[in-house]
């Protein structure tokens, strides 16, 4: 577990599924990134497969749900995709929770916890048009590249 001011990030397991779909029940989650939102037995499965870590051994699957203490509330996700000594973030927050500043705590707390491991750089892509979610990598100390990668603006930080 990884502990912020006012947030847990609790390692994801299968048993969170029922919560976290009604946490990303709002199909606006998937404006930028596309999909639309999973049924609790979809997010089950597939919380599954990411709970038994990549079967590529060169990769380190790390994932994390966002629990607000106050509300003892599941409000996100978390995760970093680990190679070699780059770790690739990720985050999402449900939208009754968006503009209350989860998600750049929690991306604060996720690269904080990645600098005491052996990563040296931190990688995340934001939609170019994703305003919020590049104030949350700029929070977390990333900044933007200019480079595109699918589409995404490349964002970085060394640490």
């Amino acid at each position: 577990m990884i502990g912020t001011g006012r947030l847990d990030l609790v390692p994801l397991r299968p048993e969170h599924a029922a919560e976290m779909a009604e946490v990303l029940a709002d199909p606006a989650l998937h404006t930028f990134t596309g999909g639309e939102p999973c049924s609790a037995d979809a997010l089950r499965a597939r919380y599954e497969r990411l709970a038994a870590g990549s079967p590529d051994p060169a990769q380190r699957w790390l994932n994390w749900v966002i629990r607000l203490r106050d509300e003892d509330r599941l409000t996100g996700t978390v995760q970093a995709t680990i190679t070699g000594d780059t770790a690739e973030i990720a985050w999402v927050v449900g939208t009754p929770w968006q503009r209350r500043g989860i998600a750049s705590e929690a991306a604060r707390g996720l690269v904080g916890w990645l600098a005491t491991q052996s990563v040296r750089t931190v990688v995340a892509h934001v939609h170019p048009e994703h305003h919020a979610s590049a104030a949350v990598a700029a929070s977390a100390g990333l900044t933007a590249t200019g480079e595109l990668h699918d589409g995404e603006v490349r964002w970085r930080r060394e640490l």
